[in-house]
């Protein structure tokens, strides 16, 4: 099996390291690749980055993929220089330690490890249970506070040390796949559109929002400036082709069945059934996500914003989501950008999708 291309816009994505509220290094490469196709280009008081494309079209399509990933932030040193830390988004505490970290500093990168008291070290009943928070800290290999205090600051934040790399065929392997597909795919959509210089009816407006992972806030302000008739969020969602996922409690997905087209209260119908048109003009394969609540999504922010935004999702099929390793089929992401391209190419002038 021939070895796919990976694109350089994604994996570039994948090395910045974003925690929500520190989206700096991902928001740059949000900058240099998606820039130079837009007719406007602006970012905002949170950290958003708004691209527009045929700024005088109508209806306005925002699409809407977050930068921002799970982190750890400092917040007390102690007397031997343990840096003790607080989480940035949902983590699952039982796979936080033994991981080599990368710390972000004023003054570049400090390398540290995650740690916790060792198994050997235990009782039986310790053995049995997940760490609590304030059992668990980063070593950076110094011996006092005074010594980590000249190498980080309080407020710094860290990420897992898991790069992208191909595990066998187009699976692949990354910390943040969640969600740098979503931000590559609503970038790239745009940039292809430009690229083709066919004419469009509708407005795009590819957001690369922030502070997804502590509650949709970026997409909340993007949203009530972007001013959008149609909307997509653009994510990941649970593949559920695994040992141990019982199907009937949450549904049948697949990597490499294609994006995941969510349906339920939190979706436009109209928009809902544009898309499963569009899949099926584009030739792309999809699956079918049911969903009778707000998804946890930038989409349920998006539906809401100022008298109501017609709203559609789309999700990137993902398996062990909010770990250091997150698995993706890269045909996956590249069939959710054909996808949307189709559909924006889809929108005619006067449709704002009220029903």
């Amino acid at each position: 099996m021939a070895t796919p291309v990976v694109p350089p816009f994604l994996t570039d994505l994948l090395a910045a390291r974003s925690p929500s509220g520190y989206e700096a290094e991902a928001q740059s490469v949000f900058d240099q690749y998606v820039k130079p196709s837009a007719d406007t280009y602006a970012n905002d008081a949170l950290g958003n980055r708004i691209a527009t494309l045929n700024p005088t079209g109508d209806p306005v399509l925002m699409l809407a993929g977050h930068l921002d990933e799970l982190g750890l932030l400092i917040t007390y040193v102690n007397e031997r220089g343990f840096l003790y830390f607080d989480t940035i988004g949902g983590h699952d505490r039982s796979v936080i330690s033994g991981r080599r970290v990368r710390i972000q500093t004023a003054n570049g990168v400090v390398k540290g490890v995650t740690g916790k008291r060792a198994i050997h070290l235990m009782d039986e009943a310790d053995r049995k249970r997940v760490p609590e928070r304030h059992e668990l800290w980063i070593d950076i290999g110094v011996s006092s506070k005074k010594e980590a205090l000249n190498l980080i600051s309080l407020g710094d934040t860290a990420t897992y040390d898991h790069g992208f790399e191909l595990l066998h065929g187009t699976i692949g392997a990354a910390r943040a796949f969640d969600n740098k597909v979503g931000a590559y795919v609503v970038g790239e959509v745009l940039v292809r559109l430009a690229a083709a210089k066919k004419k469009l009816a509708a407005q795009v407006v590819s957001v690369g929002t922030v502070q997804e992972e502590i509650g949709v806030r970026g997409a909340t302000v993007s949203s009530y400036r972007v001013n959008p008739h149609i909307a997509i969020a653009v994510d990941v969602g649970h593949a559920t082709d695994h040992p141990d996922c019982d199907n009937r409690k949450f549904g049948e997905f697949k990597l490499g069945g294609g994006p995941m087209i969510c349906r339920g209260a939190n979706i436009n119908p109209k928009v809902f059934k544009a898309l499963l048109a569009a899949a099926k003009k584009a030739k792309v394969p999809f699956q079918i996500e049911a969903d009778p609540r707000p998804t946890g999504t930038d989409a349920r922010a998006l539906q809401l914003s100022r008298g109501g935004v017609a709203t559609g999702l789309v999700s990137v099929p993902l398996r062990y989501m909010h770990t250091p390793s997150e698995l993706v089929d890269l045909r996956d992401v590249e069939h959710a950008v054909v996808l949307l391209v189709e559909f924006a190419r889809s929108l005619k002038r006067g449709d704002h999708a009220h029903w």
